[in-house]
């Protein structure tokens, strides 16, 4: 009758082995609770106190959009220095600094969150800093303590398939806690880490070659080529290939620094992965954004 059942549970899992296995190994990164002074000795810092930030078209930047951008300002005052790129000057960048097949792959992404995926990855790999999604709003909490080392910083997230509702963080964290449906995962905002980390080095090579990659089914899939799909893939390789687990940092309580806003303008229309992916992207007139 026990065999039966968990014969019964492995056929309801809604995850391939492969992603189960990944999902497992986030989960057990997330709840482990880690010595800070031994991330530090093993990952000397600190990381460049610069703020990253990306919108294909500044030009036509929504106000909304610009207000939660305008929300890390007071890092300035912090000693931070902010940077914000475009399509044009993020292109030029990547080409600078890694050359034409990387410029190639940037071109590739047909939607502008992709854009920012591969653009983050390649600017915190090259300069290393802190890039942070221009949708997410500052809630003016101390940072100082994610910029005294080296490691990489990433926000967790789980995912319950079942009901399609996100899990919060003061229930997916805690040691043991788990459920069938649920799906633990890395996101890419925030990315902070010092200049060649391992881990965004495998982002920013998995990214190219899921671009490059020529498909019969279409467009790549935003989540698995770029996004969080694809830096969760990234950091369970690099570890599983001999790369300490000390080279990454959980930030667990994220939400207290940092939020992204809804509901905003652009969300509703095409410059939504969302209602983009894998479809060409048409970018919206200014009439359609207000």
């Amino acid at each position: 009758m026990n065999e039966g059942r968990l014969n019964s549970a492995v056929e309801a899992d809604p995850l391939p082995p492969t992603e189960r296995a990944r999902s497992d190994f986030v989960r057990d990164m997330v709840q482990r609770r880690e010595n800070p002074q031994q991330g530090l000795a093993s990952w000397p810092g600190p990381t460049p106190r610069r703020l990253v930030q990306f919108w294909d078209d500044l030009q036509n930047l929504p106000e909304d959009v610009r207000a939660c951008m305008d929300s890390w300002k007071q890092l300035e005052r912090q000693g931070f220095e902010l940077e914000v790129f475009d399509k044009r000057s993020a292109s030029t960048f990547i080409r600078t600094h890694l050359g034409a097949r990387y410029d190639d792959a940037f071109n590739r992404c047909y939607h502008p969150s992709m854009m920012s995926d591969y653009f983050r990855y390649a600017y915190v790999f090259v300069e290393g800093g802190f890039y942070i999604d221009a949708d997410d709003v500052y809630h003016g909490r101390s940072i100082d303590h994610l910029f005294e080392d080296g490691r990489l910083k990433l926000q967790p997230f789980c995912y319950d398939i079942p009901t399609g509702q996100m899990v919060a963080p003061s229930i997916f964290t805690e040691p043991g806690s788990n459920q069938p449906g649920w799906i633990f995962y890395f996101n890419t905002t925030p990315l902070i880490a010092s200049r060649h980390h391992p881990i965004v080095e495998k982002a920013l090579l998995n990214a190219t070659a899921s671009l490059e990659a020529d498909s019969t089914d279409g467009l790549p899939e935003v989540q698995a080529s770029t996004g969080p799909g694809n830096l969760t893939r990234s950091v369970f390789e690099t570890i599983s290939q001999g790369c300490s687990p000390e080279a990454l940092m959980v930030a667990h309580d994220w939400e207290l620094i940092s939020t992204s806003q809804w509901p905003l303008s652009y969300r509703n229309d095409s410059r939504n992965w969302r209602l983009s992916n894998q479809r060409l992207y048409r970018a919206s007139s200014v009439s359609e954004a207000e």
